[in-house]
């Protein structure tokens, strides 16, 4: 175990709270482990053989449909962890995970993990009310991709995004890497690559975001204003998402 390994999982917010000893106990079970771009960790419907702490790089969780189209649910970076859901019930894995980028890892096994939970209850408790917020998440999310329109879906996914890696410049503004492609972006918010590449040049155009190489600033009160559209249009633009899909 290495010291950068336990600092990694002393800050995650599976274990916040947790006390030293359970975080010395939980990183003794882990053992690190390297892939390399384009490697796949995990496929959707293997066993859950054990949970996945993102040390360095980036993992993308997708689904690919019977069509072919992959959905993109989100991409794992560092101090983030996957596959926790399957190590708790024993289940099958629900997505994919694809290493973007040069990737390491903390692995810790199912079955460990659970017998070490079996004798520390304080930390069931705390994975539990992590899981119930992740659940919250999760509704947020369905319920922009269905009652908001394409713009606002837009407008959020980068609000989600500067918050979650990036940081705040002096104006109050943020700033955050966007190396996603266009097309995984598009995925995130349920539309066609080209219609993301025009909103994303609209936005820029109003101000609301500024694209430098890999970096975009964002202005938060007017990405906010997009993000709160009216729910109503949905129906429509998604009806018009499905069309260009097609």
């Amino acid at each position: 175990m290495s010291a950068s390994l336990r600092t990694v999982i002393s800050r995650l917010d599976m274990f916040a709270g947790a006390s030293p000893d359970d975080i010395d106990a939980v990183a003794a079970l882990a053992v690190e482990q390297r892939f390399k771009d384009g490697e796949q960790l995990f496929s959707r419907g293997a066993p859950g053989e054990g949970m996945v702490i993102v040390l360095q790089g980036s993992i993308r969780l997708s689904i690919v449909s019977v069509d072919g189209r992959e959905l993109i649910l989100r991409e794992a970076g560092p101090g983030d962890v996957i596959g926790e859901i399957a190590v708790l019930d024993g289940g099958r894995r629900t997505a994919d995970a694809t290493a973007v980028g040069p990737v390491a890892v903390g692995f810790i096994g199912q079955a460990p993990f659970t017998r070490l939970l079996s004798t520390r209850p304080a930390m069931q408790m705390l994975i539990l009310q992590v899981l119930c917020a992740r659940l919250r998440d999760t509704t947020d999310q369905l319920e922009s991709i269905a009652l908001y329109p394409l713009e606002a879906r837009l407008a959020r996914f980068l609000l989600w995004h500067v918050q979650r890696f990036g940081r705040t410049r002096p104006d109050g503004g943020r700033s955050a890497p966007l190396t996603i492609s266009q097309s995984a972006i598009a995925s995130f918010v349920g539309a066609s690559r080209p219609k993301v590449n025009r909103l994303l040049a609209s936005f820029e155009e109003r101000g609301a975001i500024e694209r430098r190489g890999a970096i975009v600033h964002c202005d938060i009160a007017a990405l906010t204003r997009l993000a709160q559209a009216e729910a109503a249009a949905g129906g429509e633009d998604g009806a018009s998402q499905d069309a260009e899909r097609g």
